[in-house]
């Protein structure tokens, strides 16, 4: 077994692009429950009630939606300058900034399909202001009183053309460990792989863009504590006219109970629990086939077509003959 590269502590934060900014904006707080902490410019800032750092989600507005860009923590200065040297190595470095709100300096880069990223060190821990400070000395904040209450942003899925190039670029360069791999016909095409740099089972996963897009979003997921938490979603959820694509129910892969749906903007949103961690440094990665993999849910409704076919952002079918960037027609407007 070859020495793990142990440099990226965990996945940092997320910027989501959306084309309605007020509207997304009322999805993430006021539904999912998290909370505002800086505005500037044509983005906002958010946090889940049980993040450390000051912000877990950049919301910006765009003319489209999509992801703007995934960032990554590493786990001290001499990490960071290690994989830049190994970023820049393997020609996809973009180059240095000056740093955001809640986080320091960054090192921007690419992945093999266009997606944007940065890695940083230093951050901003999240100082609540005394109406939000918890009584227990270990939670960054209060419980929130209203929305689903999600505790913090989880992982992050992309589409891209060429899954085991990216992946192997992910494990080799950033030195994200594979948890789970979907791949078919007979071992040759690798549809889905899903990896951390953490004990958690996946932070980040690269599934194959079955319309032959780059640089695309499948969803961005957030943590719930528990499963009556995900069914409380779906109540908050209907209650207030958002499409619900699917769930709630259980996947086969991670083990986890989720459910889908789209914010305003058109982005897909999961809230997620359970699941399982990783603690052996030589776990074997998981490997499913057709035959194994099934339709993707262990229990529960199938996975809607719309799930293989729509990401952000959209690529219209040739016979649709509908905009570029439109979201789904049952999508909330």
């Amino acid at each position: 077994m070859d020495e793990l590269i142990q440099d990226i502590a965990h996945l940092g934060h997320v910027e989501l692009l959306t084309p309605k900014p007020e509207e997304s904006l009322w999805y993430f707080t006021d539904l999912l429950g998290m909370q505002k902490v800086h505005a500037e410019g044509q983005s906002v800032y958010l946090r889940g009630y049980g993040d450390y750092a000051a912000t877990s989600l950049k919301l910006t507005e765009s003319n489209a939606p999509g992801v703007g860009h995934i960032s990554w923590r590493a786990t001290s200065n001499q990490a960071l300058e290690r994989r830049v040297a190994a970023i820049e190595e393997a020609g996809l470095g973009v180059g240095w900034t000056n740093g955001d709100f809640g986080h320091g300096r960054s090192y921007r880069f690419r992945d093999h399909d266009g997606h944007d990223l940065e890695i940083y060190f230093q951050e901003e821990k999240y100082d609540p202001p005394d109406e939000l400070r918890s009584t227990l000395k270990n939670m960054p904040m209060k419980y929130p009183t209203h929305g689903v209450g999600v505790r913090k942003t989880d992982h992050v899925a992309v589409l891209c053309e060429d899954v085991g190039r990216n992946r192997e670029f992910a494990e080799n360069t950033l030195g994200l460990r594979l948890r789970e791999q979907v791949v078919y016909e007979e071992g040759t095409r690798e549809i889905g792989s899903w990896m951390s740099a953490c004990n958690v089972h996946h932070e980040l996963a690269y599934v194959v863009d079955v319309k032959g897009g780059h640089g695309r979003l499948h969803h961005l997921s957030f943590w719930v504590n528990e499963r009556s938490e995900v069914l409380r979603a779906a109540d908050i959820l209907s209650e207030n006219g958002i499409f619900i694509e699917a769930g709630p129910a259980m996947h086969n892969n991670s083990q986890a109970f989720y459910l889908y749906s789209y914010e305003p903007g058109g982005n897909r949103v999961e809230v997620y629990t359970s699941g399982f961690f990783v603690l052996a440094p030589d776990f074997d990665p998981i490997v499913w086939d057709e035959k194994s993999r099934g339709k993707g849910v262990y229990w529960g409704g199938a996975l809607p077509q719309s799930f293989l076919d729509y990401a952000t952002p959209d690529i219209a079918d040739a016979s649709s003959g509908g905009d570029e960037d439109d979201v789904p027609p049952f999508s909330p407007r």
